[in-house]
């Protein structure tokens, strides 16, 4: 079979030369786009391969994008371009800066025989659905963020469990996948704590918490250190046609609400770092600068990004936790 070569003392696994055969193929303008493969059942006994061996290697090469397969009729040759060795399904809940900044250090850092396609779900469930069963099959990764969405866990397990990784959130019903993922709890108990001495000026710590995107967790952890530390304390869930009074400190995880709590102080002439306080949600280059920098509790977002690249490169099995940090500014 003059596509496919299969050597018994190579010391490389049989499906992988299967796929390097068909790359080296390509690569020598033997095979063509739109051109059929050997069928399954032909390399099989060729070679005396099990089905299994076979569909391996075919399959892998169709996660690449490099064949497609047509029901009842075989494989094909769908792109000639072999050098993408990975193809990756990137599922983000939206677009903004922190995800920005996630994206841009991943691509950085995994490299450029990999492709990357990404796409968001919006908080919608049945577009979560939709974007995972549509892609099932088709990449050699899937990199999820599941958010607090529910009834979607079944939805993830119909894809391979070794080709999954979640990012940001992650709950015990996905324990079984790798993940790099943020401890809200935590981190905003352990900010808060680090922020402490400053805080015992306020009369009162305000979180304002919408309760649709943000992470449970978030709310838990404020409760908790409040509770723990004997601070007065209220949660809302939105900033509209609420007052500011002197010597609240509030606690903000959406930079929409952040824009109208320093606008209704400019229009109530109150001072922030010192009438009132803000501590932010996620780090971005603005707060450093706006209202005389704001201070922030944020995951490394970078970090996030190059982690992620390194678990995809070399294959890791695990659940790592992305460091947070309490960044000290005049807001506070």
């Amino acid at each position: 079979m003059s596509i496919i070569s299969i050597q018994n003392n190579l010391g490389l696994p049989k499906y992988k030369q299967i796929i390097l055969s068909v790359e080296k193929a390509i690569d020598e303008e033997k095979l063509k786009k739109g051109d059929r493969l050997p069928s399954v059942n032909k390399v099989c006994l060729a070679f005396s391969l099990s089905r299994d061996t076979v569909l391996q290697a075919y399959d892998e090469l169709k996660k690449r994008g490099i064949i497609y397969a047509i029901p009842g009729k075989g494989y094909y040759v769908k792109s000639i371009e072999t050098s993408i060795k990975q193809k990756i399904f990137l599922l983000f809940d939206e677009l903004n800066i922190f995800k920005e900044d996630i994206y841009n250090s991943f691509l950085k850092s995994i490299g450029k025989n990999v492709q990357v396609d990404i796409f968001f779900h919006h908080f919608n469930v049945p577009v979560f659905k939709k974007l995972i069963n549509d892609s099932n099959g088709n990449y050699t990764k899937y990199i999820i963020m599941p958010t607090n969405l529910t009834g979607i866990i079944d939805t993830i397990k119909t894809l391979p469990v070794n080709e999954v990784i979640i990012l940001d959130q992650t709950n015990p019903d996905l324990k079984m996948y790798p993940a790099i993922y943020q401890n809200h709890q935590k981190d905003i108990f352990e900010g808060l704590l680090k922020g402490k001495s400053r805080l015992g000026k306020y009369k009162k710590l305000i979180l304002i918490f919408p309760g649709f995107r943000e992470p449970l967790g978030m709310k838990t952890g404020f409760e908790n250190f409040c509770a723990k530390y004997n601070f007065d304390y209220e949660i809302i869930t939105q900033f509209t046609d609420h007052e500011i009074e002197i010597g609240d400190l509030y606690v903000i995880p959406n930079d929409r609400d952040l824009v109208g709590v320093i606008e209704n102080a400019r229009n109530h002439n109150l001072r922030l770092g010192a009438d009132f306080g803000i501590i932010s949600y996620n780090e971005t280059s603005l707060k450093k600068v706006v209202a005389n920098g704001i201070a922030t509790i944020s995951t490394h977002f970078e970090d996030m990004g190059k982690i992620l690249a390194d678990m995809v490169l070399k294959g890791k099995n695990e659940q790592i936790e992305n460091k947070s940090s309490l960044i000290m500014r005049n807001s506070l």
